[in-house]
């Protein structure tokens, strides 16, 4: 739905700040094209070209996922209940070998709406094909932070391929589709990829002024393996080859040291954290409140379908609480307040993205309210954010806007095709399951 300026009345509006303190309060908001132009309790209906009554729903900014791997909603609950290395190797990698642009495509056609209609309005992705994710991005109306998944295992003409590739993705799309999509460089981890692609990545980012996106400390096995083949831990390593930098996100971060904890913030990296990616695979609960003791910048992925199973962010920041607080066995950890933040206004801290995150005069108007009439927000407590935090889910969405564009509105979708992107995504597995039943 395209509309010039957008009213939405009445609404609680929480606007989180990176402090992890939330506002909350009670007024109306006011859309000119893409921005927030006006926050009041005085905006007339004559100053907008459509009107929403946000009685009774949470005005907030739309969630930030800062790890996914979209497409991989079509793997959703093939190989559940293994350890990482075996769920990689002997299932993921032999799946993805069957990938084409069409099935990534429609992969990322059924998560994009997975992500809508869970308020997710801004995501980060690592995969391949992404040519077509920005196709899919782009008719789907989401905000995209993409790069191309680097891995050489130490091939020199693979490794030219796969800069061939993640270079054309950041001159063919960055900032592209109305500032909606964005680039880094992402060399997948330091297991799959050589030294010599990993020094050259931080030459490319620099040369082309876009961030880099890497698995980090995921699980014991990687340190105890980079420990033993180069006799140091991996962020050591990384800083021994001279790459790190404010312009990182790493994700996972499960298994870190002190010292490693003291390079992150040396360097100003980003963490993604992905808890029910983690926990699924067993592969342990990443510091987050040491980190953030640290002053260190954490955000939340959900990681992709086939390893949580779902990009439900609401989901996710209640896993990141209480999986810190039973880490810590202290409760007063990660209060909803704060973990709303990392969900949000750290999220875009995170992906260097400015405009977005919180809710403010100049702000792009990437927003999502929440319907508070259902069995989950009754009562509502005194505070939203634990409402939101520990209670609701994506299903408690009512409407998300993002670039000002509304892409929901009553749990329905306004451009897209719901039902033929189920279809083209249920196609699209079945054919690659009858691929490799017949190879």
């Amino acid at each position: 739905m395209e509309t010039t300026n957008i009213l939405i009345k009445n609404s609680i509006i929480l606007n989180p700040k990176s402090t992890g303190i939330v506002d909350e309060y009670k007024s109306s908001l006011l859309i000119e094209n893409n921005k927030i132009s006006l926050i009041s309790d005085d905006i007339e209906d004559s100053n907008a070209d459509y009107v929403i009554d946000g009685e009774g729903k949470i005005l907030m900014p739309g969630l930030v996922n800062t790890h996914s791997h979209i497409p991989m909603t079509l793997f959703r609950s093939f190989a559940d209940d293994l350890n990482l290395d075996t769920w990689l190797n002997d299932y993921i990698w032999p799946m993805e070998s069957h990938l084409n642009s069409e099935y990534t495509y429609n992969g990322t056609m059924l998560g994009a709406i997975e992500m809508i209609k869970s308020g997710t309005t801004t995501f980060s992705d690592m995969y391949f094909y992404m040519g077509d994710v920005a196709k899919a991005i782009d008719k789907a109306g989401i905000r995209g932070v993409l790069s191309y998944g680097m891995i050489d295992f130490g091939d020199e003409e693979k490794r030219e391929n796969e800069f061939k590739e993640n270079i054309s993705l950041v001159k063919n799309h960055h900032n592209t589709c109305d500032g909606r999509i964005t680039t880094m460089f992402a060399p997948h981890s330091i297991y799959t990829t050589s030294p010599e692609l990993l020094s050259r990545v931080r030459k490319e980012a620099n040369k082309y002024n876009v961030g880099i996106h890497i698995h980090m400390n995921e699980t014991q096995k990687e340190i105890d393996d980079c420990k033993q083949l180069r006799g140091i831990r991996p962020f050591e390593y990384l800083d021994d080859l001279g790459i790190l930098s404010d312009d990182i996100v790493a994700a996972h971060c499960v298994w870190l040291s002190d010292a490693e904890i003291d390079l992150i913030k040396k360097y100003n990296i980003k963490v993604s954290h992905n808890p029910c990616s983690n926990a699924k695979l067993a592969s342990g609960i990443a510091p987050i409140s040491k980190l953030l003791d640290n002053n260190i910048c954490v955000s939340i992925g959900t990681d992709g379908a086939s390893s949580n199973n779902n990009l439900d962010m609401f989901e996710e920041m209640k896993f990141t609480a209480l999986l810190q607080k039973a880490n810590t066995l202290q409760p007063e950890v990660l209060s909803a307040e704060e973990t709303l933040t990392l969900g949000t206004i750290k999220g875009a801290e995170a992906l260097g993205l400015n405009d977005i995150g919180s809710i403010e005069e100049g702000k792009l108007a990437d927003i999502i309210l929440v319907n508070t009439n259902s069995p989950n927000f009754t009562p509502l407590t005194s505070s939203y954010c634990s409402n939101l935090v520990y209670s609701a889910n994506g299903s408690n969405v009512d409407t998300t806007i993002v670039n000002g564009e509304i892409l929901m509105e009553n749990r329905k979708l306004i451009n897209l095709d719901e039902d033929l992107i189920y279809k083209n995504a249920n196609d699209s597995i079945n054919q690659i399951k009858f691929k490799m039943e017949n190879e």
